[in-house]
């Protein structure tokens, strides 16, 4: 059974890296400016763009990398939860016709908080660490 939980683990760790490194990219490449001034627009500091995109494709690729992946996935819910507040909450769980609901977020803090309790030692830089430790979480 164990095997089956660190597969699926591992499934969800490297998806939620390639959604996150996809975005991160989309941000830097869609013209970064673009998306601190919408930051701006809803009462963010537009600085905080360059941070939340860096983070996106930073922390996608430790997580197709297995490296740090507990430590990423917090930060990376964390990011989402302030971003279904701030954005997200108002149009609704499926969106209102222009923009996208909260739905797919709930679902990758899901995938983020699983990581962030279980951790994903398969296939993981991570797991080079710890070889004869065990885990505290």
């Amino acid at each position: 059974m164990k095997n089956y939980q660190q597969l699926g683990a591992l499934l969800l760790r490297v998806l939620l890296g390639i959604i996150f490194l996809s975005h991160g990219v989309a941000k830097f490449q869609g013209g970064i400016g673009n998306i601190a001034g919408w930051f701006e627009s809803i009462g963010i500091p537009g600085s905080l763009a360059y941070v939340v995109a860096t983070i996106e494709l930073v922390g996608g690729i430790a997580l197709i990398l297995g490296l740090g992946t507990r430590i990423v996935s917090a930060i990376l819910a964390i990011i989402l939860l302030i971003a279904t507040f701030k954005v997200k909450l108002a149009v609704g769980f499926l969106g209102n016709g222009q923009m996208a609901g909260y739905e797919l977020d709930l679902a990758l803090i899901g995938m983020a908080v699983y990581l962030l309790i279980n951790g994903s030692q398969r296939l993981a830089i991570d797991s080079l660490f710890k070889k004869g430790q065990s885990s505290a979480l």
